[in-house]
């Protein structure tokens, strides 16, 4: 078991990585841990397999208040997590979106925890040395292991056809403003040490602001807000800065529901009293790009066992 970390972890600065605010998101995020990539199709594995590293210590409490605020940070070697609900890290450990995790008890979604964990110093020197995508890949795995040891999950893999989009270029070419290598945004979105960053994003209701981001990058945020796969077929490598508005639905929280077939821009029209394009029309016009319905493979993770957290 991962030992307690209460008087171990001191008191480090938050620098939080993901703020989400209620029901919808009002964030700036550095893509670094949480950036996109091609999810693994694995069958009929479970979760608990050897990882290639766990947390020297960890503390877990549960989070009885009411806001519905998270916070989510990576800071020398510290994991640090305010009023995360466990699906959610499930989400972050695995690399997968909300709607590919299913199953469990209902309060894997409805109860939040606060995590602070570290890694061991040997790890972090080591991750020092390692590629952006071998760090993210060890830290998924730490979280993992933090899962198995505390929560004793167990996952079944599975890879089922789902609906998704292809997010294509319209008719008459995108209209994206491709980003200077070396910008450094000074009217755009700040990072935890102030100044303006590439691959940085802000959401809120109806609006999703990118700074320098990647087609990869986009997609993944589609992907979130539909509540589908969206997969890049624009041919697009470059990384652009772009602002995209929409009337958010009634009720719209991170999730936008799309139609199951068809053409999602005519049949996710905006109620009338909504002032503003959908999603669906807002890309097309606003970015020159457009969601086309489809079915593609999509890993899923089914919970088949999971309690809540040992004590510290």
């Amino acid at each position: 078991m991962i030992p307690n970390l209460a008087n171990k972890l001191g008191a480090a600065k938050r620098l939080p990585v993901v703020a989400i605010v209620g029901a919808a998101v009002a964030v700036a995020v550095l893509f670094g841990f949480l950036s996109a990539r091609q999810v693994r199709a694995q069958a009929a594995q479970t979760a608990g397999a050897p990882l290639a590293a766990s947390f020297e210590v960890a503390s877990i409490k549960p989070n009885h208040s009411a806001t519905m605020n998270i916070t989510i940070m990576f800071q020398q070697g510290r994991f640090m997590a305010t009023g995360i609900p466990i699906k959610q890290l499930i989400t972050m450990a695995y690399d997968v979106k909300d709607f590919q995790v299913t199953g469990g008890p209902g309060w894997v979604t409805s109860e939040k925890y606060d995590i602070e964990a570290k890694e061991p110093d040997s790890v972090v020197q080591e991750m020092e040395k390692l590629p952006p995508d071998q760090r993210r890949e060890l830290s998924r795995s730490m979280i993992q292991s933090l899962l198995a040891d505390r929560f004793k999950l167990k996952l079944i893999h599975e890879t089922k056809e789902l609906p998704a989009y292809a997010l294509v270029v319209a008719k008459n070419g995108p209209k994206l403003h491709e980003a200077k290598p070396d910008d450094t945004y000074p009217n755009g979105i700040k990072g935890p040490d102030g100044q303006g960053h590439p691959q940085m994003m802000r959401m809120g209701p109806g609006e999703l602001t990118g700074q320098g981001l990647s087609m990869a990058s986009l997609v993944h945020l589609l992907s979130q807000q539909l509540g589908r796969n969206v997969l890049d077929h624009t041919g697009l490598k470059d990384k652009y800065d772009f602002t995209l508005k929409w009337a958010p639905e009634p009720g719209e929280g991170m999730m936008l529901r799309g139609p199951e077939g068809g053409n999602p821009g005519a049949e996710s029209a905006p109620p009338a009293e909504s002032s503003g394009p959908s999603i669906f029309t807002a890309i097309q016009e606003q970015m020159g790009l457009k969601l086309e319905s489809t079915k593609a493979p999509a890993e899923v993770l089914v919970i088949d066992h999971v309690e809540r957290p040992s004590e510290n």
